[in-house]
């Protein structure tokens, strides 16, 4: 799709997001910038700021409607809004495992039940959903945070499946290193335990010497690219390094399925259905051999 644009970009006040906002009103767009905190953009008759905390789904189903009423229509949202919480996973309480999830996945999901019927009325729509090279594979110290990305890619792609049907499209955007306060405004799990400690000094060994990333214009501009297509992909790597640990991570458990391949086949020999899983017609239930007939898509 080209032509002028109205976007809705959460988590708008800094770092990727402020990126991509900034990038849709320079090439004349419109957008709804939404944040938790009060924004410092420059004020224009094509941007809408809002305050908005995604964890609060009523206030998220507001800013979409306010968002609709003030621009008529909604053409790119974008699934920013987000934080890195630093732990090990045994060390995260209830409530710090739970901030996590709230914003990265929950966060994500409202907005994309809040904008859905919108972007369905319309027959059309792009929801760029900001995951995380977090997302490839777990690592140490960050495994709260790349299940909350996990999960929004396990969503993000049955969204796709659901929203197809309508001209409704999703991209999984994921992202490697940028200079953002990702690194630095997140949380940090309050009770670190000392039997990680060696772990702990073998991690910062492993990043004496610092991040090397890339500017967040950049990203902009391979998302301006992305919304530009006619056929977008529903995942986008963004940068080498993430381009390259994809390959790597997705050769290595191939290479592990390959070697455990007669064990995972002798798993299974279908058999007709039990008596005792039998339901009231076919259409109360998927059963299991639906699932590995590979039935569904």
């Amino acid at each position: 799709m080209t032509g002028t644009r109205v976007w809705f970009v959460t988590g708008a006040s800094r770092g990727l997001g402020r990126a991509f906002t900034e990038a849709a009103l320079a090439r004349g767009d419109s957008v709804v910038a939404v944040a938790r905190t009060r924004l410092d953009l420059e004020p224009s008759e094509r941007l809408l700021t809002l305050q908005a905390d995604v964890t609060d789904r009523d206030a998220v189903f507001t800013a979409v409607d306010t968002a609709v009423r003030h621009f008529g229509r909604l053409d790119v949202v974008v699934n920013n809004a987000g934080f890195l919480a630093m732990g090990m996973l045994e060390e995260f309480s209830e409530a710090e495992a739970r901030a996590q999830m709230d914003t990265n996945f929950f966060g994500a999901l409202w907005v994309s039940q809040a904008v859905l019927p919108v972007l369905r009325a319309q027959g059309s729509g792009h929801i760029l959903q900001v995951s995380s090279i977090g997302a490839l594979s777990g690592f140490a110290l960050s495994g709260m945070y790349s299940a909350s990305k996990f999960a929004m890619e396990g969503m993000s792609e049955a969204l796709a499946a659901e929203a197809a049907g309508f001209g409704v499209k999703v991209t999984i955007v994921e992202p490697g290193g940028y200079w953002t306060e990702l690194y630095t405004s997140g949380l940090a799990a309050t009770e670190p335990m000392d039997v990680y400690t060696p772990l702990r000094a073998e991690l910062e060994k492993t990043f004496a010497d610092g991040s090397v990333d890339s500017m967040p214009e950049l990203a902009a501009e391979a998302v301006m690219k992305l919304v530009d297509s006619d056929n977008p992909p529903l995942r986008l790597l963004l940068g080498s390094m993430v381009y390259d640990l994809a390959f790597e991570v997705s050769q290595r458990k191939m290479a592990t399925w390959a070697a455990w391949e007669e064990t995972s086949r002798a798993a299974e020999h279908g058999v007709p259905m039990p008596s005792d899983y039998a339901v009231a017609s076919p259409a109360d239930a998927l059963t299991n051999a639906d699932l590995n007939l590979g039935r569904l898509p």
